[in-house]
């Protein structure tokens, strides 16, 4: 079964390749995602990395939690769900 990893602390300039070819070493790597901003598509400084297996995701964060990677520190645990958002305050639109 996929594990997803948050992966926090990147470099700016680090690629989803990039994150890929690392936790590679870990094991078999599912997917790669590094979250930009809507507006400039600058990274947002974080992402998620989905291992194939549990074991490979364990593997990933004891090698890299706290690995030093493009100049920072990584910060790499198991994700959690994301929260429901309540209201953001926008205005609801009535059709």
């Amino acid at each position: 079964m996929e594990k997803k990893l948050y992966v926090g602390n990147l470099s700016y300039k680090t690629k989803d390749e990039d994150l890929n070819t690392l936790f590679s070493e870990a094991g078999a790597v599912a997917s790669v995602k590094i979250l930009t901003d809507r507006e400039t598509g600058r990274s947002r400084g974080f992402g998620f990395v989905e291992m194939e297996t549990e074991d490979s995701a364990q593997a990933a964060i004891s090698k890299f939690d706290g690995y030093t990677f493009d100049g920072r520190k990584l910060k790499v645990n198991e994700s959690r769900p994301q929260e429901r958002r309540g209201n953001t305050g926008a205005p609801r639109r009535s059709f």
